[in-house]
């Protein structure tokens, strides 16, 4: 089963990352009849990577990017491919840098999942683990929101959360639960140890089983009178204090 994804950089990302899995590269032109110059970057792209490209009707792209933004450039793709929890720890020991990983417990918007993705791909996170339920996966829509970052960085996917934890733990991975209520500051915890942050839904927050499972529970520290963040600037702002204090 082939994905689509749309727009500009999630586009060109896919086809210098993995061109052998792009299918095809669809493009239209504008009503004037004349491509975008975010289309023609794309069709060079794709000319060099030696992959298909069609012309497509006008709306075509639209249709198919379900209304998202899409500046008039897609592409068919091989499935995605999730990775297991192993391989993002391998992924950690053989970049010679301590574990750094985000596990999202029950996130079901595809733009906050696109958005989490880049965050820890830009902030040097070795991966990203969801559940397989009441989660959303890889979507056209948080294809777009990672902006390429999905090609970079892998994606596992796990049926327990709580026992992806209690494996990571016995790797000596430390593991760190957000919430409002969390005991502690996050910049007052060591995170230069092999981390793993989670995140919890955008209604909810952390389920109260995997909160119960993690090392520590812990608070980003606000000033202003909203009482929350949400999941995807949280993540962001958590995500760059490992990165920080890691230098």
């Amino acid at each position: 089963m082939s994905r689509f994804v749309y727009g500009v950089n999630p586009v060109v990302e896919a086809l210098r990352a993995h061109p052998g899995d792009v299918v095809r590269v669809l493009v239209e032109r504008g009503r004037d009849g004349r491509r975008s110059q975010g289309a023609e970057r794309v069709a060079q792209e794709a000319q060099s990577a030696g992959v298909r490209i069609e012309e497509v009707p006008h709306n075509e792209i639209q249709r198919r990017a379900s209304g998202g933004v899409h500046q008039g450039v897609g592409a068919e793709l091989a499935e995605f491919r999730y990775a297991d929890l192993p391989d993002l720890l391998d992924a950690a020991e053989k970049s010679g840098r301590p574990a750094f990983l985000l596990l999202l417990d029950g996130v079901t918007d595809p733009q906050n999942l696109g958005a989490l993705v880049r965050s820890a791909h830009a902030l040097g996170a070795h991966g990203v683990v969801l559940p397989k339920d009441r989660a959303v996966g890889i979507t056209p829509a948080s294809s777009k929101a990672a902006a390429g970052a999905l090609e970079h960085c892998p994606v596992a996917r796990v049926t327990n959360l709580s026992r992806a934890l209690e494996q990571l733990k016995e790797a000596g991975v430390w593991t760190i639960a957000l919430a409002s209520d969390g005991e502690k500051d996050l910049g007052d915890i060591d995170l230069t140890s092999p981390i793993a942050l989670v995140m919890g839904s955008e209604g909810s927050g952390v389920r109260p089983l995997v909160r119960k499972t993690c090392d520590h529970v812990a608070r980003i520290g606000m000033e202003g009178k909203v009482g929350s963040l949400n999941v995807a600037a949280a993540g962001a702002i958590s995500l760059y204090e490992v990165a920080r204090q890691r230098g």
